[in-house]
């Protein structure tokens, strides 16, 4: 079998196999999800979410990219971010790089690749804000790795700049905020060790942000009209006198 075929092949076995052993296994899983982390991390076919974190299905939401970046333009991102922190509630946010990475060692050389240069310039923009540490590495091999670890932690970083995360963290159940690199020769996990709430206290003065007040009002006041009217479809059929006056008085002039 080739192509398709087997991968339809290999479903087949894997949903008998699941069947066997835990009859309400899908069942179960359709009732909806609840997952405990979101992992951010590298398109990479070698390093895949579930496999290296002995997770299964449902227990972590997904986002992977080339080189496991958090960029704040980038709403592919922001949005399962949101969905994570806001709607599923997860309680741990992992940034997972991996030794090894194609992304950040095409970063850190002088060639041209492409349409992706535009996305390799935040790996750059990593290599600039850290050069000192990276020079002072003469082993190309070490260097290369520690780029790995400056690149998770500079997202973990970028995480705590955006408003999704600095809500969650004034919050009473705040996410946690990890950084951690796989290392495709031995197959294991390492923490950088990097405080996600330090992360987002050291850098508020900066980048923290609040939703302003009259926003707030103006959410409660909407909600308050909703509920007056019955619901907001009411609210939105609604039509001041003087807008169905003017109508009128149009229709007799024609």
């Amino acid at each position: 079998m080739t192509g398709v075929e087997n991968i339809i092949a290999n479903n087949r076995k894997w949903v008998a196999e699941k069947n066997a052993g835990d009859p309400e296994f899908f069942e179960r899983l359709a009732k909806g999800q609840k997952p405990k982390y979101l992992f951010i991390g590298c398109s990479d076919s070698r390093v895949p979410a579930s496999g290296i974190t002995g997770t299964g299905p449902g227990e972590m939401f997904v986002h992977r990219n080339i080189a496991n970046l958090v960029v704040h333009t980038d709403m592919n991102l922001l949005s399962v971010l949101q969905y994570a922190v806001e709607v599923l509630g997860v309680k741990d946010i992992l940034v997972v790089g991996h030794y090894g990475c194609g992304g950040v060692a095409a970063a850190a050389s002088n060639k041209q690749y492409g349409l992706i240069d535009n996305w390799l310039t935040h790996i750059r923009d990593v290599i600039r804000l850290h050069e000192t540490e990276i020079l002072r590495i003469k082993d190309d091999a070490q260097r290369a790795k520690r780029l790995v670890e400056l690149n998770v932690i500079e997202q973990v970083r970028n995480l705590a700049k955006t408003n999704i995360i600095q809500n969650a963290m004034r919050g009473d159940n705040p996410p946690r905020l990890h950084g951690l690199v796989y290392d495709l020769h031995d197959g294991l996990l390492k923490d950088l060790e990097v405080d996600g709430l330090a992360v987002f206290r050291e850098m508020e003065h900066i980048y923290g942000t609040e939703a302003p007040a009259e926003s707030k009002h103006n959410a409660n006041s909407s909600q308050g009209s909703h509920q007056a009217n019955g619901n907001g479809a009411a609210a939105a059929d609604h039509k001041p006198p003087g807008k169905k006056k003017d109508s009128q008085t149009a229709e007799a002039t024609r």
